[in-house]
């Protein structure tokens, strides 16, 4: 491999970038993000890569979660509340059954881009610029918003700092409190139209809960019940604005990119000689790659051996999408030549990305049976074949929208244009989410004890 450095993808072919007019404003929007104070700490970085060796080990769990793409408009201390509120129901839920601590980790505080399968979208006959995302251009169909504008480089560092500001907020001043928690779980069952299936569950936790209690055990005299962790991430699409905020760590002289704590290669990313893997490959955050029914196993070897050439526990998260029909044909070679090579990995299910269809509206959308299908199948696989399924990576918010269908409630197609609000992929609300929990739960569970 060639020397690396913080620009040396810029020698690289590139692809799912914009096209910028004005390439002296794109110079100065890097220089000036490239005096901005880091968004995250070195330190921070090292404890979350030091979490996902746990969890690479067998002694942790990965719990991925936030917006498709996070949005300017939409940016509001509720939403952000409401989306750690779940996140936070969901780990209590996974770490009573898996018996081992969950390593939050949010799409959230720099999930600004998305990748597009075409350049171009075409309406009424206009050819306008794809939307990528509100820190490369506007939703609005108009010739003025899809043009790509450098300065929604240094909006999208603004909102992220105040983001993670809100996200610090919450974890260390209470929000977080087991006790509380809790009791936003019992309320989401108390309504829940299957609640008797995840009753059982909710009292085996609450029993837990006063047993600490009765020990003196309480959020008074210990952190661990009243403050959490909550690292962030998102896919490491924007080269220039992701360089602009690497740094140089002065305790280890090591570079990170301090955008996020974990970023990730998306599919369409993933060439090995190209730009994107050019970039991860030097950076030292734990970095998290997108595993598609196409990909072969020699070349996930193959990245595997440029991403992590000293086969470190913790860099690298194998994050599967497959689609529930797929999975179960597709992931156990992948898993198979992986365990068979040696190689340390975080694998972890993402069941979104390979089950978006089109409902007769028009609008895309994500159905939770195929959902709950495609993570059965994932713990299934890697338990047949002596892995570890260690994790899962969801698009979900804490709001009520409409945007899967399913779940307890039964959402219909019909039902999706009352509260479709996506910026981008449909999410699962607060509800599903929550739902799934309980049910990965005895999956879960499962493969703790068969790889304990």
């Amino acid at each position: 491999m060639s020397q690396w450095n913080a620009h040396s993808w810029r020698e690289k072919p590139i692809k799912q970038q914009p096209n910028y007019a004005d390439k002296k404003q794109l110079k100065q929007v890097e220089q000036e993000l490239s005096q901005f104070p880091p968004l995250v700490f070195a330190e921070e970085i090292r404890a979350l890569r030091s979490q996902l060796t746990d969890v690479c080990q067998g002694n942790g769990f990965l719990l991925q979660g936030g917006d498709c793409a996070e949005s300017f408009s939409d940016f509001n201390a509720p939403k952000i509340r409401d989306t750690f509120k779940v996140i936070l129901q969901m780990a209590i839920v996974m770490t009573f059954a898996g018996s081992c601590p969950v390593t939050k980790v949010a799409r959230m505080a720099g999930q600004y881009a998305k990748p597009r399968s075409s350049d171009l979208e075409t309406i009424d006959g206009v050819n306008l610029p794809s939307y990528r995302g509100d820190i490369i251009n506007g939703m609005a169909f108009t010739e003025t918003d899809r043009q790509p504008d450098p300065q929604r480089m240094l909006k999208a560092y603004h909102h992220s700092a105040a983001t993670l500001n809100l996200l610090r907020a919450f974890a260390q001043g209470g929000l977080a409190n087991l006790h509380k928690v809790h009791k936003w779980n019992l309320g989401f069952l108390a309504a829940n139209p299957l609640k008797e299936r995840y009753q059982q569950m909710a009292e085996q936790i609450q029993s837990a809960l006063q047993f600490m209690e009765v020990l003196g055990i309480n959020a008074d005299n210990n952190a661990t019940l009243h403050e959490t962790q909550l690292f962030t991430s998102h896919e490491a699409l924007l080269l220039p604005y992701e360089q602009a905020l690497t740094r140089t760590d002065t305790l280890t002289g090591l570079p990170y990119d301090c955008s996020a704590h974990m970023i990730w290669i998306g599919e369409r990313t993933r060439q090995l000689d190209h730009a994107h893997v050019e970039f991860m490959r030097g950076i030292h955050n734990p970095i998290g790659v997108k595993v598609g029914p196409t990909m072969p196993a020699d070349e996930l070897i193959q990245l595997l051996d440029v991403l992590n050439p000293d086969n470190e526990a913790g860099r690298i998260t194998l994050i599967t999408r497959m689609g529930a029909d797929n999975l179960a044909g597709k992931l156990p070679e992948l898993a198979r030549r992986v365990k068979a090579e040696g190689r340390h990995v975080v694998w972890s299910s993402d069941p979104m990305h390979g089950n978006t269809t089109k409902a007769d509206n028009g609008l895309k959308t994500r159905n939770f049976d195929a959902i709950h299908k495609e993570l059965r199948q994932f713990f299934a696989v890697h338990q047949a074949e002596g892995t570890y399924a260690g994790g899962i990576h969801l698009e979900m918010t804490g709001e009520d929208v409409t945007e899967c269908t399913g779940g307890a409630y039964q959402i219909s197609e019909s039902d999706l244009s009352s509260r479709y609000r996506t910026q981008c992929d449909p999410r699962l609300n607060a509800d599903q989410v929550l739902e799934l929990a309980f049910l990965v739960a005895e999956s879960l569970r499962a493969a703790r004890n068969g790889h304990g």
